[in-house]
């Protein structure tokens, strides 16, 4: 105890001091620091939140980036006339995961334009923090039709409609085959619709009735197409190559800008051929087959055909984005954690050298000529539906009612009702609301 008490004053000496050097550090370390040149990108995806490559910015010619921070605020920033900004909404696998949602990213263009490409499981509750108006991100683009690149269909289309939007929106999809004409988009879409036939109703009469309608655009999912053709961009799509006939993938073009979204694919001649020239490149990079394995649980030969056949696995993803060289390859469709990153990465790195980022969610690219920057996207979870450009549509139409045995089985509380209502300022609607037989 006597050594104990002894030491107890140097013990607090010792600590007062490195409490002032740590200080002093700490201080240090949070000064703004000088702008990262691209060699050192490398260190800063080390954290296992993004990745990039030796090269992340490529100079073409003066377009400057819109604002200088690091992270992007949502509708803070206002687009330069030829800036393209990409946002990942869903970057995991099929199985979604409160960190990482299934397929979907947005891309605006400095011309007001907004599109989506996929709607996987979970994504729309990312979209959702952007507090973007459901009016202006109306048009889907689908890959394909598993869950994990459509399961949010309803949550954007129905949920959308409650969320204020106020005009149809518009979906584009690849056809089934002659035989499978149920592989198709506007079966899915038909379909998703008759199965919400009890939401869907009960909405109807107390909603805007035209938001509440869709426009579905199918094309050949057996060749090349432009589908989509409006305000100076075009959209097309090809065949991919996934478990069997359907799925597409597609590029945007517009003024100078070219981006392409694999949805999911294996390796291909149309993807090479109609990827060229682009400024990002997302293509779809399996887990490897160890961690399918190792971390899923999967049999050997499931986990080999799954990541390696059905779906692309890294050093095949590598390959692709040596052949397009694009100025910005992303990798997606992994769970991207502590420890997974490395291996994809190396994975990649056996077969491509240029700028490539391991994508998560709610990650942000703009896109310029002089470069292409890769930011974490902060934003408010607890946010309320934007309110529509186009102001609000009167419900219309006719509405379901309860029937009288509902209505018989409703609890006197008129007097608390009324009140509610009074407080409310709505108390001239209170009539015209009581559930009448």
């Amino acid at each position: 105890m006597t050594l104990i008490r002894k030491a107890a004053p140097s013990v607090a000496i010792v600590a007062l001091i490195s409490g002032v050097i740590g200080y002093i550090f700490g201080s240090v370390r949070s000064l703004p620091q000088p702008k990262a040149q691209a060699t050192e990108a490398v260190d800063v995806a080390q954290t296992a939140t993004f990745l990039v490559g030796a090269e992340l910015t490529q100079t073409k010619k003066s377009d400057p980036i819109s604002d200088p921070r690091k992270t992007y605020y949502p509708n803070t920033e206002e687009l330069g006339p030829t800036e393209m900004r990409i946002i990942s909404l869903g970057t995991g696998m099929p199985n979604q995961r409160k960190s990482q949602a299934s397929a979907c990213w947005l891309v605006e263009l400095g011309n007001g334009d907004k599109f989506l490409f996929d709607l996987g499981t979970g994504s729309v509750a990312n979209l959702s923090v952007l507090e973007i108006p459901y009016d202006l991100v109306n048009k889907v683009f689908l890959g394909h039709l598993h869950s994990d690149h459509a399961g949010d269909f309803a949550a954007w289309h129905i949920g959308g409609w409650v969320g204020g939007r106020q005009r149809a929106p518009r979906i584009w999809g690849p056809d089934g085959p002659k035989d499978h004409p149920d592989w198709g988009t506007k079966h899915f879409v038909n379909h998703q619709i008759k199965s919400f036939a009890w939401d869907i109703d009960g909405r109807s009469g107390r909603l805007p009735a035209v938001a509440g309608k869709i426009e579905v655009n199918e094309f050949p999912h057996d060749k090349f197409s432009v589908v989509f053709e409006e305000n100076g961009v075009k959209i097309s799509a090809w065949p991919a190559v996934h478990i069997m006939a359907g799925p597409v993938s597609y590029s945007l073009e517009w003024e100078n800008r070219k981006f392409v979204f694999s949805s999911d694919t294996f390796p291909n001649k149309w993807f090479v051929e109609y990827g060229k020239n682009a400024d990002v490149v997302i293509h779809e990079t399996f887990g490897t087959i160890r961690q399918n394995i190792d971390l899923q649980g999967w049999d050997r030969a499931n986990s080999a055909l799954v990541s390696a056949r059905v779906h692309t696995p890294p050093a095949a993803a590598g390959k692709v984005f040596s052949r397009l060289k694009p100025r910005m390859a992303i990798a997606y469709h992994f769970f991207n954690d502590t420890d997974t990153w490395q291996d994809m990465y190396d994975e990649i790195r056996s077969t491509y050298e240029g700028p490539v980022t391991l994508a998560k969610d709610l990650l942000c690219w703009n896109v310029t000529d002089d470069e292409i920057r890769v930011r974490d996207v902060v934003a408010q979870e607890a946010v309320w539906p934007a309110k529509s450009p186009y102001g609000t549509v009167p419900p219309q139409g006719d509405r379901e009612e309860l029937p009288s045995w509902l209505v018989d089985g409703i609890l006197p509380l008129e007097d608390v009702m009324k009140a509610y209502y009074e407080r409310q300022g709505v108390g001239d609607l209170y009539e015209q609301q009581v559930p009448k037989k």
